[in-house]
């Protein structure tokens, strides 16, 4: 009795413990990584951007429930994102990937100690996240949107698409980081000779609010963040601008994609690969301080003709020469 007693009570106890403990290693030996994920605010479980990330960490030998156990979180608010990046502290992850800035920032503050990757943000430096981009110190790397560096030539394509543009507005999320982004645009709208005024947009049905306001008042032009957000509302924010007639520039190609007239960048699924490979590198022995924040390598210009076509656009010629991908 005391044997088959012990013996229901083992096979309880293994049902009971974490994966970790109990499948450390796989078949051949090797150690089980765990990956903690932190999604932005609104991701699906069904999101195409969650397989993206899912198939690069395969790609690189981290195969979900086989080699490495990715335990994910989706927070609905802001407000979700401290208490999910403790959790994953918790549950004693060999690294976080942090698609946000919001999300890495709110890891960095309750661990020193567990690697962190952030997906992208817009000011890496500014934001605290990192000491520098060469040298990022801490427990903390990943890559950079260049969001100022880059807002000047934005509204410039803008300007060039719309050669009457005098108006300008930057739409942001009040919940992320900004200030540089909005410094920036204001500086460069001045050199444009634009009147500039940006405009908060606390939750997705603001952005309809937003752009049906900005339409009355006869706004010729918008640019967006470089948040996560605008990004999840890439698709919203086209539709709200097309009734509207607003013409919008946005900060990767997926954006053009889902409707705004222009945009420029790098692809966000690049991100997500290149964060995947920043992962396995770390998994393999590097610190985060000894790995350089990563600057966009590949910019490219998209843009969308059937947008243009039904703001009543034609877009110049050398402006199309100069695309990368023409959304007909």
């Amino acid at each position: 009795m005391r044997r088959r007693k012990f013996i229901r009570l083992m096979g309880g106890a293994a049902v009971a413990w974490p994966f970790a403990a109990r499948a450390q290693q796989d078949a051949a030996g090797a150690k089980i990584a765990k990956i903690g994920i932190l999604w932005t605010v609104g991701t699906s479980e069904r999101s195409s951007i969650k397989s993206v990330l899912v198939a690069a960490l395969a790609d690189l030998g981290y195969v979900e429930d086989k080699t490495a156990q990715l335990i994910q979180r989706f927070p609905d608010t802001t407000s979700d994102i401290p208490r999910f990046a403790g959790e994953l502290i918790e549950n004693k992850v060999d690294v976080i990937v942090a698609v946000s800035a919001v999300g890495a920032s709110a890891a960095k503050q309750l661990t020193s100690s567990v690697p962190i990757v952030f997906v992208y943000s817009a000011d890496p430096v500014g934001n605290g996240l990192v000491e520098s981009l060469v040298r990022p110190g801490g427990n903390v790397t990943g890559l950079s949107l260049m969001g100022g560096d880059l807002i000047a030539k934005r509204l410039a394509l803008l300007r060039e698409a719309v050669p009457m543009l005098s108006r300008v507005t930057f739409l942001f999320d009040p919940a992320g980081f900004y200030q540089r982004e909005l410094s920036a645009q204001q500086d460069a709208a001045k050199v444009l000779g634009l009147q500039f005024r940006p405009i908060s947009t606390p939750t997705p049905d603001a952005i309809d609010q937003a752009f049906a306001e900005l339409g009355s008042e006869g706004t010729e032009g918008v640019t967006v963040a470089t948040q996560p957000m605008m990004t999840q509302e890439s698709a919203r924010i086209a539709a709200a601008a097309l009734a509207h007639r607003i013409p919008t520039v946005g900060y990767h190609p997926g954006m053009s994609r889902d409707g705004l007239l222009l945009s420029y960048g790098q692809d966000y699924a690049e991100y997500l690969r290149k964060a995947a490979v920043y992962a396995d590198k770390i998994l393999k022995g590097a610190k985060p301080a000894d790995l350089p924040v990563e600057q966009p390598t590949v910019l490219k210009l998209a843009i969308n003709l059937k947008t243009a076509k039904a703001l009543g656009l034609t877009i110049p010629t050398p402006l199309l020469i100069a695309a990368d991908e023409v959304i007909e």
